[in-house]
């Protein structure tokens, strides 16, 4: 063996060492953050907040995630779902920015359209949407205008010369944004009723001829009131989302409605919402091992094989998207061009 081969060696033979040192020494490192967070979790309680009432897509997947989830978190806490409806999910928003335990016992379901609402400076933001630590997403969302068989206008184009109220469940949320988004930038007339706690109650109001029309989640129209579609004593006039879901090729998606490529970008970021769809986070500031330990039990529950049979059995959409990659779309939503948020300012405002 020559010099050259003799130091070549010895230069693989300490990186080799380097590189088995190093993984010898994050096998305990794991180990350990495993063991602090099964410390930390064993017989606690974890509060899983829902921005919303009982009854639609946000309280029943949320607490469907709940019944599961603990087994699979360091330590088997119980995960109790608390509704805290208020200001179209802002409330609960505030309050786990704000108020609730830094230390990985709270968690919660916000509105899709959190991170959307702070890029607008919608005054009743008080948190930072990025800074919340997003443990994953069950599912992407689509949401669908819902109206009575009653309602004088059948298609987008009718709300051009008629006007047909809807339900809101308040400023902020898409039921009170996409009909201010579209009486602005279209024309359109439709009339805003506030005052719903959640989706729900914007169903019942429109079964009972309070309104018109209504916001929900197409699951929900799929499966509690599949039989609205069957018995035509309902219909759907569009769906809020970027591209016409391949189960419900007929109903239109709102980014069709833009009249120019500038109209179309701003409705699709508007509709970016839908992709988020119903994610859960924790709050700022808790450990990275407890956040990391969250996200891991998270993706677990996503394959737990009793959710999987609930998903099945109940005919969930479920599209679920691991944490890291939510925290990412989070951002970007936040960090939407200027030019765009200024448009959608302006046009939101000019609605009211």
């Amino acid at each position: 063996m020559n010099r050259h081969q003799g130091r070549t060696l010895s230069r693989r033979s300490l990186t080799l060492a380097a590189v088995l040192t190093a993984a010898a020494l994050a096998l305990p490192t794991q180990a350990t953050a495993q063991q602090s967070a099964e410390q930390f979790y064993k017989g606690k309680n974890i509060n899983l907040y829902i921005g919303f009432a009982p009854g639609g897509s946000y309280d029943s997947l949320a607490r469907l995630t709940a019944r599961y989830m603990g087994k699979h978190i360091p330590g088997n806490p119980t995960v109790v779902p608390t509704n805290m409806p208020g200001a179209g999910g802002f409330k609960a928003a505030n309050y786990m920015y704000s108020v609730a335990p830094k230390d990985g016992t709270a968690m919660s379901a916000l509105s899709q359209t959190t991170p959307l609402e702070e890029a607008l400076k919608n005054p009743g933001v008080q948190f930072k949407s990025n800074e919340f630590a997003w443990i994953g997403r069950f599912t992407s969302n689509i949401e669908v205008q819902v109206f009575w068989h009653t309602a004088k206008a059948k298609t987008v184009k009718d709300t051009l010369t008629t006007e047909v109220s809807v339900a809101s469940t308040g400023p902020g949320s898409p039921s009170d944004g996409y009909p201010r988004l579209l009486n602005g930038l279209l024309g359109t007339k439709f009339k805003i009723i506030a005052g719903y706690p959640g989706s729900t109650d914007g169903l019942l109001a429109m079964e009972r001829g309070e309104v018109d029309g209504a916001l929900t989640s197409w699951n929900t129209m799929k499966t509690a009131r599949a039989h609205w579609l069957k018995d035509k004593k309902a219909f759907m006039m569009l769906q809020y989302v970027t591209e016409r879901a391949p189960e419900i090729p007929d109903v239109p998606a709102v980014v069709e409605l833009g009249r120019t490529p500038e109209e179309k970008q701003l409705l699709a970021t508007y509709a970016s919402g839908g992709d988020i769809g119903r994610a859960y986070n924790t709050t700022p500031g808790v450990p990275a091992e407890r956040v990391a330990a969250l996200r891991k039990a998270f993706d677990a529950t996503m394959k737990d094989k009793d959710l999987l049979a609930d998903v099945n059995r109940m005919k969930l959409d479920f599209f679920p998207m691991e944490g890291e990659k939510l925290q990412k779309l989070i951002a970007e939503t936040v960090n939407v061009p200027p030019q765009v948020v200024a448009r959608m300012q302006q046009l939101l405002s000019a609605a009211k």
